[in-house]
């Protein structure tokens, strides 16, 4: 089965249930951080403690092993997988079989411990009722909070009633979850051992954190005389008072609570009295303390190497909320049975996935992370999860070896030292691409369209036959500008229009209007000629050759920027560049530098009308009305405000849609492979954009690739908002 067939079932048989729960869980989190007093300060202070206990990771996982053992328990530092199973397989003991109670954790997933207990004829009885579910339906996860995000509520009834042979038929979610607490409750009543994960473990008292939604951790442990707890290294942090930021964040980001409805702070072994089930007569608090068994089971797995990974480090700061998931526009489609690896799914599972698998691994889905970046505002410690894909993406690249390497490397003018796919260089090499195309245009655009051409570039390529390729303009933006002289007189400021490569060579209208708009606003403009920002390559994993395109683009610029000039760009993506991957790409000064004097173009002229320039200038709105959607990489810098407000200022009425993004993202929707998804993330765009009040709105959109597929996805021709600002 072909990757587009296999993402194809998938949607059809879990894309509704993905779709509806994710979105849910992203509304909410929307709602519930809005009412935080500081947000931000929240997750500087999370991200902080997270960034001190990986530097002293070593140094806190020797002082949580005297804790643990001071109190009673034993700590395990395991290697590797088979490690750990050995340990645990020894602590349940392989004599006689028991009965081993499990509340949710993804570290546990990691190991494959149920299998491992199986094999000395235990029987592992998973609690969390997401798990269960699952467990009964012989399944793998598809979320990291919500395992069974994927099924609908008529699906676990079905599943149910044919497993269990029902005498009722069960049908609504009470009956499901009466059956399921009825059922657990019984195998809870007759373990022997209660195993659980851990979200955080504090170093200083051996404090654990354990956050879920039935309060089935803590029955699993109270219920048995001995409990295990399976832990990554990376979940120990310095103390208990560092658990603060984490309790009022985790609820919040994962599932839109503003506390999720247990936490449970257990310092193990826990006293609480072993309940007798047998005994319901004798109340709890006439029993003596327990002397209860305890293992903390810490899992290195791949996790210190990551340590010492400058690139994939951040991933251990990870807090398993699942926000990364559930913003992503593509996730919200396909789930974690595609967006995922062995055990982790979504947006930051390459990070883990790469780490403890291996980047082959990690390949297999990697590609579903588009680089949009909404995932950067939604985690809440701050992880650069856009960065680490495409990191992982160049070591996937660099594994691949192909017969006409030799060939593609002495054609293509990419720095790449690995062999990327013919397609990802393609894409890669964009910028001369787009020469080509302009300086043969139209014949370049008539050849592209062709049935033919469209045939042989699926075919080879991989180019789906169904998108309209961009259409290159003969006369680029900057030779326009070559002959053309700024009339401004006294100019109010100097500024630089940076010649992005659609602006440059596909979309010359808009880089047309924005130098009319800025000149008639007093700025004196200049165009030059300019490399493309690299984004182009980034995406395709091309580090190298992103790297280049950064450098070359600081040297031009930088000249201007000595001027005293303002650097002026259209294309959100680009601005982007600048402001977050060239940190990654350029030394601190010269990225700081670029990015301190760099502008989005509606963020320009909201500049210009605040600080006294004339709107009256510009074109009326007269009360006209547009349907805006921001680009996704805009309103992760935050600047999808400013176009808002221009266009009231300038009396357009404005509505905005609120979909994170629409799908195109650059090559993706250009795939074979990704093309049906693409179509189906920006279903929710089309459909707000046919909506009673937004049907007959002039369309507008800030980025490139929402222009494109908002033009597959409507009838209507949208533009770019500055293009409304003038005649």
């Amino acid at each position: 089965m072909s990757k587009a067939d296999r993402l194809r079932e998938i949607m059809d048989e879990e894309g509704d249930a993905v779709h509806a729960n994710t979105q849910s869980f992203n509304r909410g989190r929307y709602d519930s951080v809005a009412d935080l007093e500081d947000y931000e300060a929240l997750k500087e202070e999370a991200r902080t403690i997270k960034e001190d206990a990986i530097e002293r990771l070593p140094e806190l996982i020797d002082r949580l092993e005297e804790t643990v053992e001071g109190n009673g328990g034993t700590l395990y530092l395991a290697d590797d997988v088979a490690d750990a199973n050995r340990y645990i397989r020894e602590v349940v003991g392989e004599e006689s079989a028991k009965t081993v109670v499990k509340s949710k954790s993804m570290t546990s997933e990691e190991l494959d411990v149920n299998d491992a207990l199986a094999t000395d004829g235990h029987e592992v009885v998973e609690t969390d009722l997401g798990e269960w579910v699952l467990q009964v339906a012989d399944e793998a996860p598809s979320h990291i909070v919500a395992p069974a995000i994927h099924k609908s509520r008529e699906a676990i009834a079905e599943l149910l009633n044919e497993h269990f042979d029902s005498d009722e038929p069960l049908e609504t979610a009470e009956e499901l979850t009466t059956f399921a607490r009825e059922t657990l409750g019984e195998r809870i009543s007759e373990a022997d051992v209660g195993m659980t994960g851990a979200n955080f473990i504090a170093a200083d008292t051996g404090t654990m954190a354990l956050v879920t939604s039935e309060g089935n951790a803590r029955k699993s442990i109270a219920a048995t005389d001995t409990h295990v707890a399976i832990a990554g290294v990376e979940k120990v942090i310095p103390s208990i008072e560092d658990l603060q930021p984490f309790v009022e964040l985790i609820g919040r980001s994962g599932t839109g609570q503003d506390i999720t409805s247990y936490i449970s702070l257990l310092t193990p072994p826990v006293k609480t009295p072993t309940i007798n089930f047998n005994d319901d007569e004798t109340p709890l608090s006439a029993l003596d303390d327990d002397d209860r068994e305890f293992h903390l089971v810490l899992i290195d797995n791949g996790r210190m190497a990551m340590r010492n990974d400058d690139d994939l480090r951040e991933t251990l700061y990870c807090i398993r909320c699942s926000a990364c998931s559930n913003v992503c526009a593509n996730f919200q489609q396909v789930g974690g049975h595609a967006f995922g690896g062995e055990t982790y799914s979504g947006g930051i599972a390459t990070g883990w996935e790469a780490g403890v698998e291996g980047t082959d691994v990690a390949g297999e889905f990697n590609d579903l992370c588009t680089g949009c970046s909404r995932c950067v505002d939604a985690c809440p410690v701050k992880i650069d999860i856009p960065w680490i894909n495409t990191v992982v993406r160049d070591r996937v690249n660099r594994g691949k070896a192909g017969k006409i390497d030799f060939l593609v490397d002495g054609l293509t003018p990419d720095d790449e030292a690995g062999n990327p796919p013919l397609q990802k260089r393609l894409f890669g090499n964009f910028e001369t691409v787009a020469k080509l195309g302009s300086a043969l245009a139209p014949l370049s655009n008539w050849l592209a369209d062709t049935t033919v051409s469209k045939r042989m570039m699926d075919r080879f390529l991989g180019i789906d036959a169904r998108r309209d390729l961009p259409e290159f303009k003969r006369e680029t933006l900057t030779e326009w500008c070559t002959d053309r002289d700024s009339t401004i007189q006294n100019p109010r400021r100097q500024a630089v229009l940076y010649p992005d490569l659609y602006t440059n060579h596909v979309q010359i209208e808009r880089g047309k209007a924005a130098i009319r708009v800025l000149e008639t606003l007093g700025v004196d403009v200049v165009v030059p000629t300019a490399p493309s920002s690299g984004r182009a390559p980034l995406s395709q994993g091309m580090v190298e050759t992103a790297r280049d395109h950064a450098e070359r683009v600081a040297d031009s610029l930088d000249p201007f920027i000595e001027e005293g000039r303002d650097i002026v760009v259209i294309e959100p993506s680009d601005l982007a560049m600048f402001e977050r991957e060239y940190e990654q790409l350029l030394d601190l000064a010269t990225q700081e530098r670029l990015a301190d004097e760099s502008y989005e173009i509606m963020e320009y002229v909201f500049g210009l009308l605040e600080n006294g320039a004339d709107a009256a200038a510009l074109c009326e709105g007269a009360g006209e009305h547009v349907a805006y959607h921001s680009h996704c990489q805009q309103r992760t810098l935050g600047l999808e405000g400013h176009t808002v407000a221009v266009l009231e200022h300038c009396g357009f009425d404005v509505w905005t849609s609120d979909v994170e993004c629409c799908g195109m993202a650059g090559s993706f929707g250009y795939k074979s492979d990704y093309y049906d998804v693409s179509m189906a993330a920006g279903d929710e765009l089309r459909r707000q954009f046919h909506e009673k009040d937004t049907q007959n709105r002039t369309v507008v959109a800030s980025g490139t690739s929402c222009l494109e597929q908002l033009d597959s996805l409507l009838e209507r021709h949208p533009t770019h908002p500055i293009e409304l600002l003038v005649d």
